[in-house]
């Protein structure tokens, strides 16, 4: 008992010290929320897009690649609250930030017939060098999240970076499309014939990033290959 007691003092000492923070708005968290508040989820702005195959983002891709399906769950602005939570998880090492954001996603995707029978998901391959240097695939971390909640197999092995290339901010659309074209590669191919694989990654922009991850899996016979990001430009 004593041992217990004492274990509850200190944890009660370091949360006064460094107390649990909302990730989105830094307010305080209660009892039974986890690094973002029930508030802040409440409010995160859905985009609904994983119920409408024909959405903007899907339309962005037509005539560039044969997406299954396209989706983010929010819209994101600048110095909004989901901006500055995935800006937590890039830059800040909040890595429970990502595993959050995915659980909250698949939440979303499950109940889209779009997203129903997903075999892997697979995060945006970082290359080895930025993910040592990181500490983490922030896209993995959403991924993971994600698969809790859907059933699903996350997947690093089959779509892998063999390019470490250059940051894609402020570069243009078509800096974007060039800087990543022909960065990814398949591994072990047969495995995903007839699959349906799920392509996440933090946000989207132009696409460029997924779009080249999507002409790497296109040459497998029956794969769909949907993509979805915790959020994109707009609202």
């Amino acid at each position: 008992m004593k041992n217990k007691v004492g274990i509850f003092n200190r944890l009660h000492i370091v949360s006064l010290i460094y107390p649990r923070v909302c990730a989105a708005c830094g307010h305080t968290l209660v009892e039974g929320e986890e690094t973002i508040c029930s508030k802040c989820v409440y409010t995160f702005p859905k985009t609904g897009y994983e119920m409408n195959a024909d959405n903007p983002l899907a339309q962005m891709f037509y005539g560039r690649i044969d997406f299954h399906a396209v989706a983010a769950c929010y819209f994101f602005s600048k110095k909004g609250k989901v901006q500055h939570v995935i800006h937590q998880l890039k830059y800040k090492g909040n890595a429970d930030a990502g595993l959050f954001l995915g659980r909250e996603m698949g939440k979303i995707l499950r109940e889209s017939p779009l997203y129903s029978d997903v075999d892997y998901i697979f995060p945006v391959p970082l290359h080895p060098k930025k993910e040592r240097k990181r500490g983490y695939n922030q896209a993995e971390l959403i991924a993971r999240g994600a698969a809790e909640v859907m059933g699903a197999r996350v997947d690093k092995a089959h779509l892998v970076r063999m390019v470490n290339t250059a940051t894609q901010t402020r570069k243009s659309r078509e800096e974007r499309w060039l800087n990543v074209k022909d960065i990814f590669e398949v591994h072990g191919s047969a495995d995903l014939v007839g699959k349906h694989v799920l392509v996440v990654d933090d946000v989207i922009t132009t696409g460029a990033t997924l779009e080249a991850c999507g002409h790497a899996l296109a040459g497998i016979e029956g794969i769909r290959v949907s993509v979805a990001t915790v959020g994109c430009a707009g609202n």
